[in-house]
């Protein structure tokens, strides 16, 4: 009997390497949520496919499923601005949020964690306006997929930016690779809510995020696409029921800090979505690129559980003609476009792929 399972071991191993993948992953688990195959053609008159500036043409050979970066959360900063350097650390002369953020988690920084990877975006939202009126300058920060938004972040001491770190960046359960560290080390790169207390006015966001790669400073691609596909998505959001948000978000600081929930929306009745150019994401050569965060308590267009309420689904190769077809069957259905899909994440950092 073992001479006839060593016989089969070896014929299973002198198949092809290419029989064995392609019977790995027809054994996989079906992805949670619902698929189709190619985007619908649009119905409307979308703004043409630009032609891209000679020597940087859009790859559209290579598979996109998978292609997304490794990370537990997106710390989006609201700058208010369409475009910044090469380097979003190096605007104002380093002295930026993005740069104060990468300097405690970036890669060497003091909290760093390479099991708990936490990207710093630039945004082209508005920070949101104290009031009544601080004396001091503060910027506001969207942290996704947690779907939190914290609106003053002052700008005059590096506390804010440690208690940001400290009370919604950090893991609440460290990677097992992590055991053999000291308590202390250990005990530094956990999280402490109790740092939550020195924010004012952390809230739940339950605005759809419709991000769009815009670094036109870091590649033209990205900044010829960017500005077409967030008019485009501006066009047709309210052709199908979602208002289209603008301007900075309106927050007050109160007494003492507290996460203020939203109440659940209903696709069709009065869902928002908030539009935005952000910074290097990675995949230049499939632009355009986007990521839509869809929040926890949105429903469906009939009431029922969205299936990707809670998701934030990056898409590549967008062109403004996909626009319509991704709002109707991601947006609304909760369907993923597999022929755009990059990747996606749920709360808690789990990636997901097909």
């Amino acid at each position: 009997m073992l001479l006839r399972w060593l016989a089969r071991r070896g014929q299973a191993c002198a198949r092809p390497a290419a029989f064995r993948r392609s019977r790995s992953l027809a054994t996989e688990a079906p992805p949670a949520f619902p698929i189709t195959a190619s985007c619908p053609e649009p119905t409307c008159s979308c703004t043409a496919t630009p032609a891209m500036p000679e020597g940087l043409e859009i790859d559209h050979k290579t598979p996109l499923n998978g292609l997304i970066s490794n990370y537990a959360q997106h710390v989006l900063v609201c700058t208010g601005q369409n475009d910044w350097p090469s380097r979003i650390e190096e605007a104002n002369s380093g002295d930026n949020l993005a740069a104060d953020l990468r300097e405690l988690v970036g890669r060497g920084g003091t909290f760093s964690d390479p099991f708990h990877n936490i990207s710093v975006l630039n945004s082209s939202f508005p920070s949101s306006a104290p009031y009544p009126p601080l004396e001091l300058q503060t910027t506001s920060a969207y942290l996704l997929p947690d779907f939190k938004y914290v609106p003053f972040l002052p700008r005059v001491s590096f506390d804010s930016v440690k208690a940001l770190v400290k009370g919604y960046l950090l893991p609440e359960k460290l990677h097992p690779a992590h055991q053999n560290l000291s308590p202390i080390h250990r005990d530094r790169l956990l999280r402490k809510p109790a740092y939550q207390s020195l924010l004012w006015g952390v809230r739940e966001v339950n605005d759809i995020l419709v991000l769009v790669c815009g670094h036109g400073d870091r590649d033209q691609r990205c900044g010829v696409f960017g500005p077409l596909l967030r008019d485009e998505f501006a066009a047709r959001l309210p052709d199908a029921g979602i208002d289209v948000l603008s301007g900075p978000v309106e927050a007050t600081v109160p007494a003492a800090a507290s996460l203020l929930p939203s109440p659940a929306t209903t696709v069709g009745a009065s869902v928002s979505a908030r539009i935005g150019l952000i910074s290097h994401i990675g995949g230049h050569k499939f632009a355009g690129n986007i990521i839509i965060y869809l929040p926890p308590r949105l429903k469906a267009a009939g009431g029922e559980a969205h299936p990707l309420a809670g998701h934030g689904i990056w898409y590549g190769r967008v062109e403004p003609r996909h626009v319509q077809g991704i709002v109707a069957e991601t947006m609304l259905k909760g369907t993923v476009i597999k022929e755009l899909f990059r990747g996606g994440i749920k709360q808690g950092g789990e990636i997901l792929r097909l």
